[in-house]
């Protein structure tokens, strides 16, 4: 499994709970190590602690403005900076870049449209990141598209690569059929989901004799991987 050192670090400062807790949850579930602050002085500290590579700093906070926050994060950090303002006037926006935000989104914001910007920022500025992560006995090249078990190269089809790397950054979390299908084929499937059930067994063959044991059926619930972290 990967670790909060080895995945890539996002600090969430906001002090609306519901915004932290929101973009907690997704960002989690696309294989991101989360931190959270709620005011701009545990921001900076957090920052200088945990050495986020991306932070997701709202512009109005209590005490301690975005402004403030961004430029002492910055200034003791090597991080990206995507500023969130409710305020879509130029002049908010050029004030945060100038002060060292690489990037501003406006409330409300789609979660799809934040994970693009955040690719953005780490093609830029940790394109290594992004190559090659480590799963127990899996490694993934996120972008050569390939999948290894146990140092064997898994000979996928783009579909099934999407679906493997869903379930390993998910690891040990119950996933529903549905989950899958939205997060895997997209919103606007319309097909039958018993097409998961098809691409799983797909997997499994691939993956050899502890398929089974690696993609668990959860009965009534979903599915779940296990990974053997003995390569």
């Amino acid at each position: 499994m990967q670790n909060k050192e080895e995945a890539i670090r996002i600090l969430v400062v906001d002090d609306e709970v519901n915004i932290v807790e929101f973009l907690k949850m997704g960002l989690i579930s696309e294989g991101f190590a989360v931190y959270t602050a709620y005011d701009g002085i545990k921001a900076i500290a957090a920052a200088r602690e945990v050495k986020p590579h991306i932070v997701i700093l709202d512009l109005m906070l209590p005490g301690t403005n975005g402004y403030e926050v961004c430029t002492q994060i910055k200034s003791s950090v090597k991080t990206s900076v995507i500023m969130l303002t409710a305020k879509d006037e130029v002049d908010n926006c050029v004030r945060g870049l100038t002060l060292g935000a690489d990037d501003y989104i406006t409330k409300p914001f789609s979660f799809k449209e934040l994970l693009a910007r955040i690719q953005v920022r780490m093609r830029n500025a940790y394109p290594e990141m992004l190559k090659i992560m480590t799963f127990g006995v899996f490694k993934f090249d996120d972008v050569a598209h390939e999948i290894s078990y146990r140092k064997r190269l898994l000979e996928l089809t783009p579909t099934e690569y999407n679906l493997l790397k869903y379930l390993l950054i998910n690891n040990g979390i119950v996933l529903s059929k549905s989950k899958i299908l939205e997060k895997v084929w997209g919103y606007d499937f319309y097909g039958d989901e018993n097409i998961v059930e098809v691409y799983i067994r797909c997997l499994r063959q691939k993956i050899g004799p502890e398929g089974h044991r690696t993609i668990l059926t959860i009965r009534g619930a979903g599915y779940k991987v296990m990974i053997n972290e003995t390569a």
